[in-house]
């Protein structure tokens, strides 16, 4: 029995234009009122999901999001369960190696977006507006030491990001987690951290297992936790490694996929 659903943000539970179709509102609706808890597992902070969650109906200090990629685990109060964090010697690591490959590069935290870029990328422009998070431009020798960072990002057109995948130092793969949450956005993140640990450990948290649990999702960053559900569910515009490891291939974001495989296989 389907108890607890986890659905990525962009490119699944949003349209093109970064909506919720109505049927898929009431779906959702329907399912939280069944008692199954409906956890939004996504790349953005709490900041960037607020406003999703009040169209979904979803509050409360026993109901769930999964942010940062899997970095931060709270419940949607804001009560943090498990936080998975990058510290300055990551940043100094990360942001040479961004400079060496010529690649725009910044970090996140809970509250804001950081870069040591001069020439701000439309990049990090583009995801301070849908994150809600305001960019603090900072030399990397004025960087705070003690900022607790959940996710760094290398940002630039997707031919330059496909290139960077590939001059990935060993060293940089073995330390941390890189996964590509959009075709322009190479995320790396403590190794801890993935949507599919964190929804391992949420759903232990909560006494349920893997055949409790259903993911539907689309990009890179969401195949761990396809991996890690009994039901895995990829989306019509998914790319072929998250249909390869799915279950089921529902329809795109543009065709209320998250909404059919819902009343598909919740009741």
């Amino acid at each position: 029995m389907i108890k607890i659903i986890a659905i990525d943000l962009d490119g699944t539970l949003l349209t093109d234009d970064k909506h919720i179709t109505a049927k898929t509102v009431a779906v959702i609706k329907k399912a939280s009122q069944a008692g199954i808890k409906v956890v939004l597992c996504t790349g953005r902070p709490l900041t960037g999901v607020a406003e999703h969650l009040r169209t979904l109906g979803l509050s409360g200090d026993d109901q769930y999001v999964i942010t940062f990629n899997g970095a931060l685990v709270q419940t949607i109060e804001g009560r943090v369960l498990i936080h998975h964090t990058l510290n300055y010697n990551d940043y100094v690591d990360l942001e040479a190696l961004s400079r060496k490959l010529h690649n725009h590069f910044h970090v996140e935290t809970e509250n804001h977006i950081y870069t040591a870029n001069k020439n701000i990328s439309p990049y990090t422009i583009g995801e301070s507006f849908y994150v809600r998070m305001g960019i603090r431009y900072r030399d990397v020798n004025d960087m705070p030491t003690s900022l607790k960072i959940s996710k760094a990002m290398f940002i630039d057109p997707p031919e330059k990001i496909t290139t960077l995948r590939k001059k990935l130092p060993q060293t940089f793969l073995d330390k941390y987690t890189f996964v590509q949450s959009e075709p322009y956005f190479l995320e790396a993140l403590n190794k801890s951290a993935s949507k599919g640990n964190a929804l391992r450990d949420l759903t232990k948290r909560l006494d349920l297992l893997p055949e409790n649990a259903m993911a539907i999702g689309d990009q890179g960053n969401d195949l761990s936790m396809l991996q890690f559900a009994d039901t895995a569910v990829a989306m019509g515009n998914a790319i072929p490694e998250a249909k390869e490891l799915a279950s089921f291939v529902t329809s795109t974001n543009e065709e209320d996929g998250v909404a059919k495989a819902i009343q598909k296989f919740a009741f």
